[in-house]
């Protein structure tokens, strides 16, 4: 057999990638609504299953696809189910699978403008379009001084405005000489703050001590006041505080920060994290989370929630450019050409922290273009309508309370009972197969999360959501 013996066939591509698309579609509209939400595996079962090497002769691709079925369904917890209103929305759509597949086939290397020109002016038009549909700012615009990239997570987004941040609070001097110069710089964020910027703190070098958590007003928002007291009190001490992040829809609650009151005090980089929530600004009636956005360094949030985008994709805009390419560009010989020296161009490598990187782009633009702004709003404004109608059911029941606000499409509830009913009736409601949600801890006690978002969620879903819940609450108390 020769050596193209052994790749597949173009006649074969086609014929197994249509039956893959088939499968797909089957997925999503006849077999996940029945399949169990939460995967009931073990640990180890799926390992168990797969042989412990690589198959020493090619198989077919059918014997693969069995596998999938047989093997790896049992192992997956279904984000795609109308049923799935834990965590946050992960809600994949055909246009955005369409354009994956096509970033695939294509196996663009976007690194540099020169490496492929059209992957780097669509991501530059589609962050422009994504500025204008969630009103923000034009500074976060490509036309001025700022401009946006994709990254793949908030996660990556908050270390690179970390490090732009760091680099600006010591005059770019720590790219040479490290933090050896600067051992007092501090930055702030709210006890509430996603887990990641404190893991991206200690990537940075500035350690979890000098990531200050600052305390939470009653509805689990950042109280400025106490911000502004650990500042003075950092300065006197002889710290450099340098950064700042708020949070526009907490992980926990879907709190909201007080992004005029926080601001940039003292010069320092504020970056703004709506991971989902940033989503709903498409509508201007939601626009209210984002009030004072305008004086912030950076904001990001992530398509790949609640904009029907398939993950990897967040939206990283900074107002100043030149702040991250002054942090991030490393420009050897061989990526040297006459676009990047002419200055005419954007070498998105430099606007974060990996050398390569997808056609991301396309998936974006395939859902811009397939929903329209029109279409966004759409089914925007009917998730967060019915996760209020869920928020009302709530307040009316007496077995049931409100732990927080829910100014969009997550609510926070718990039985008016201890913890452990509370525990037990998550465990209930997830090992039934028929739903799944996800918790959390606000103010020290246990708390259940039902998230609103997913592509094909209809009103009654989740009507039957509430069903299920309350049956579930019964079988609880019904034990005491």
């Amino acid at each position: 057999m020769t050596d193209a013996g052994y790749h597949m066939s173009a006649e074969e591509f086609r014929l197994q990638g249509k039956r893959l698309i088939d499968w797909i579609a089957d997925y999503h509209e006849k077999r996940v609504v029945d399949l169990p939400v939460l995967s009931r595996a073990e640990p180890g079962l799926i390992q168990n299953e797969l042989p412990e090497r690589a198959p020493e002769r090619g198989e077919p691709f059918e014997a693969m696809m069995q596998d999938v079925d047989e093997i790896l369904l049992p192992g997956i917890t279904h984000w795609q189910s109308p049923n799935f209103y834990a965590y946050f929305p992960a809600n994949v759509s055909y246009p955005s699978i369409l354009g994956e597949l096509l970033s695939a086939g294509l196996g663009v290397q976007g690194m540099l403008w020169s490496t492929s020109p059209a992957c780097t002016e669509l991501e530059t038009r589609v962050l422009d379009w994504i500025a204008k549909l969630l009103g923000l700012p034009e500074g976060f615009r490509s036309s001025g001084d700022g401009g946006g990239v994709i990254q793949d997570s908030a996660s990556s987004a908050a270390l690179t405005a970390l490090l732009a941040a760091r680099e600006r609070a010591t005059g770019y001097q720590s790219n040479e000489r490290g933090l050896a110069d600067h051992p007092g710089l501090v930055a702030y964020a709210s006890t509430q703050t996603h887990s990641s910027v404190e893991k991206d703190a200690r990537v940075i070098g500035i350690g979890r001590s000098n990531l200050r958590a600052i305390d939470v007003d009653e509805s689990f928002a950042m109280r400025p006041d106490l911000l502004e007291q650990q500042i003075l009190e950092d300065l006197a001490a002889g710290s450099t505080p340098f950064f700042a992040c708020a949070t526009v829809g907490t992980t926990s609650s879907n709190a909201m920060d007080p992004l005029r009151e926080i601001c940039r005090k003292h010069g320092i980089w504020l970056h703004v994290d709506a991971a989902m929530s940033g989503t709903a600004a498409i509508c201007p009636e939601f626009r209210f989370i984002h009030d004072g956005v305008e004086l912030a360094d950076s904001y990001a949030f992530n398509p790949h929630k609640w904009m029907f985008t398939n993950f990897d994709c967040d939206c990283f805009f900074v107002a100043d450019r030149a702040a991250l390419i002054r942090t991030l560009s490393i420009l050897p010989e061989y990526l040297r050409n006459r676009a990047t020296e002419a200055g005419a161009v954007i070498d998105y490598r430099d606007w974060h922290v990996p050398l390569g990187r997808r056609f991301r782009a396309l998936k974006l633009w395939f859902v811009l273009r397939h929903y329209g702004a029109e279409g966004l709003r759409y089914h925007i404004r009917r998730h967060v309508a019915w996760a209020q109608a869920f928020a009302s059911w709530i307040a009316a029941d007496e077995c049931f309370e409100l732990a927080a606000p829910a100014p969009l499409n997550l609510v926070c509830f718990r039985l008016r009972a201890s913890d452990a009913r509370n525990e037990e009736l998550l465990e209930r409601i997830n090992q039934g197969g028929k739903m799944m949600l996800s918790h959390t801890k606000l103010d020290g006690r246990y708390t259940l999360r039902f998230c609103v978002g997913q592509t094909h969620t209809e009103e009654r879903h989740v009507q039957e959501a509430w069903r299920i819940i309350l049956d579930e609450a019964k079988a609880v108390f019904s034990f005491e």
